[in-house]
C-alpha cells in the first residue's frame, strides 16, 4: 500500500487520485489558518518553489479539528493562503485528520509513521506539550495527529519515510527532502 491508493478532494471540490503525484517527493501536512504554526505556510511554499522543478510537491489538508483554528470554508481558506503566504502548492478540502472520522489518507499516514513525541528541547514543543496535557490529553495517546502542521515526508514510490511534528519547521526538513530528490 502507498499514498497512491487514496483519493482526495481538492479545495475546489475536484476528486483526484493521489497517483497524480506518482514519482514526486511530497510533504503532506494538515494545516490551519488561525494557529500559532500557521506561518509555516511561508516556508512550505518556499520549499515548494525551490524544488518543484526537481519533482517535489507540497499537499496541504486544512482541518478544523484542533481548537477550531480553521473555521473558514474552502474559498476563505484558499484566499487566506494566497493573500497571506502566496501559497501556490495544492490545497485540499477541509476535513478531519484524526479519530474515527479522519480522512483515510491521514489514518494511513498515522499508522505508517508513529508518534515519537514532541521535541521538549524546543520552546514551542514544551508549550504545545503542556497545552495538550492540560486541555486535550486524549490527543497525546496513540499515533494520531496531535496538532496542526504535522508533516509527513513521502518518497518517490509513495512510501511514508518521515513524520515531523508541528514544532519542526519546514526548512529543518530540507536535508531529508534533498536526500530523496
Amino acid at each position: 500500500m502507498s499514498i497512491y491508493d487514496f483519493n482526495a478532494k481538492t479545495i475546489n471540490g475536484e476528486e483526484v487520485s493521489l497517483e497524480k503525484y506518482k514519482g514526486e517527493v511530497l510533504i503532506i501536512a494538515n494545516t490551519a489558518s488561525k494557529c500559532g504554526f500557521t506561518p509555516q505556510y511561508k516556508d512550505l511554499e518556499l520549499l515548494y518553489k525551490k524544488y518543484k522543478d526537481r519533482g517535489f510537491n507540497v499537499l496541504g489538508f486544512p482541518s478544523n479539528q484542533f481548537a477550531e483554528q480553521e473555521p473558514g470554508n474552502s474559498s476563505d481558506i484558499q484566499k487566506f493562503c494566497e493573500i497571506n503566504y502566496g501559497v501556490t502548492f495544492d490545497l485540499f478540502e477541509k476535513g478531519d485528520v484524526r479519530g474515527k472520522d479522519a480522512q483515510p489518507l491521514f489514518k494511513y499516514l498515522s499508522e505508517e509513521k508513529e508518534f515519537k513525541g514532541l521535541d521538549l528541547n524546543h520552546p514551542s514543543g514544551k508549550i504545545l506539550n503542556a497545552m495538550l496535557k492540560e486541555k486535550f490529553p486524549e490527543t497525546l495517546v496513540g499515533n494520531g495527529i496531535k496538532w496542526n502542521f504535522t508533516k509527513f515526508l513521502i518518497n518517490r514510490d509513495g512510501e511514508v519515510v518521515g513524520r515531523f511534528e508541528p514544532t519542526t519547521e519546514p526548512l529543518d526538513m530540507e536535508e531529508e527532502i534533498l536526500k530523496l530528490l
